[in-house]
């Protein structure tokens, strides 16, 4: 049996560029080198798009469950019978059912441990919702059924690494949904992922403050004096590395960013504008603080290009790169952790100590 990651990922909308970036991803014979693909979707949706993107060479190994996966090859399990009319382009109840059919078999999988990990293709949040899926989101969906806590969504780069306190709320809803218990989970959340998942010993995190001038000293807002800072203040007393608030113009114009390992930003835009000037097109959105591993493009359903040839896959390659490696560092902290038990309690925090233990 092969020790290969296993990543599961679900098609998304079949009217949008989801197929077209995953087939076009899977094409890349590197990807192979890494994890052992399962797509959760069907075989008759998946050549409609690869007739359309002219890709005759790639076929998928078509198999029942996950346990059956080929790790030398991209797998394909089907989840339904019946045709599919596909309208590409179009945003409709067919794209919205069947992306929904795909997320339900993959999620499912993910949770009872049949795959290590899940990429979401993006979905229509207006047209997949259901009596089952009453969510804004993937992220809500994913934390609900993995039977979480809380989750924090993070986007991640090379660059640069962005979470947010409030997500998918309207803007007028911003201001009264911030708390200081919200921001110190959310710098918990942030932390732990930060250490777990990219192995930094010692984050350090910025703060924006949610007003103009981060409030400028309570003539532009009260809400960093009241909440913000008292809520660094908590985090920082539990060991958390945290500084601000910082006004979020002048922070990420001056590139002061660089200086941090992560951003916690209050609100959507005010993260995710900055994060995708920096890193559009190669940025991954990650669920942090779940008890299963998540990540997407940080892109959408792109109707207006969808069968056009023209998506770019590489936001969804890295997604699926960033998914194998938080998988293989937990699994190699969770090794650590029984190497540290085994050591009879002495905390060893790194792969030489364990070395230097053993000799």
């Amino acid at each position: 049996m092969s020790n290969k990651i296993k990543i599961g990922i679900s098609i998304g909308d079949v009217n949008g560029i989801g197929l077209e970036v995953i087939l076009k991803s899977l094409s890349e014979s590197k990807i192979l080198d890494y994890c052992t693909p399962i797509v959760y979707g069907h075989t008759k949706v998946a050549s409609y798009h690869r007739k359309a993107l002219g890709l005759s060479d790639f076929n998928f190994n078509v198999i029942t469950e996950a346990a059956l996966a080929n790790p030398k090859k991209a797998n394909m399990i089907n989840c339904w019978e019946e045709d599919v009319k596909i309208d590409l382009g179009v945003a409709n109840e067919i794209g919205g059912k069947y992306a929904l059919l795909s997320l339900e078999k993959a999620t499912e999988d993910l949770i009872k441990g049949e795959i290590d990990a899940l990429v979401t293709a993006p979905i229509n949040k207006h047209n997949i919702q259901s009596d089952t899926f009453k969510f804004p989101g993937h992220t809500e969906y994913l934390m609900e059924r993995s039977g979480s806590n809380d989750v924090l969504m993070l986007l991640i780069s090379e660059d640069i690494k962005v979470g947010v306190v409030t997500g998918h709320i309207p803007i007028t809803e911003v201001s009264k949904s911030i708390t200081i218990e919200k921001i110190v989970k959310k710098l918990v959340l942030m932390n732990e992922s930060l250490k777990k998942d990219f192995w930094i010993e010692k984050p350090k995190i910025a703060v924006m403050g949610l007003n103009p001038h981060a409030g400028d000293n309570g003539l532009l807002g009260s809400e960093e004096a009241d909440i913000i800072i008292p809520a660094i203040q908590q985090a920082f007393d539990k060991g958390i590395i945290c500084f601000g608030p910082y006004p979020a113009d002048g922070f990420f114009g001056k590139g002061s960013y660089k200086q941090f390992d992560a951003v916690l930003a209050m609100y959507h835009d005010q993260g995710l504008i900055p994060f995708k000037t920096i890193a559009f097109g190669t940025g991954v959105n990650y669920s942090a603080g779940l008890k299963i591993v998540r990540t997407s493009p940080d892109h959408g359903t792109g109707y207006d290009i969808a069968g056009k040839n023209l998506a770019d896959p590489t936001s969804f390659i890295e997604a699926l790169f960033a998914a194998t490696h938080i998988v293989r560092n937990r699994r190699e902290q969770e090794e650590l952790l029984k190497n540290q038990l085994r050591s009879g309690g002495k905390i060893i925090e790194t792969a030489a100590d364990i070395k230097d233990d053993a000799n």
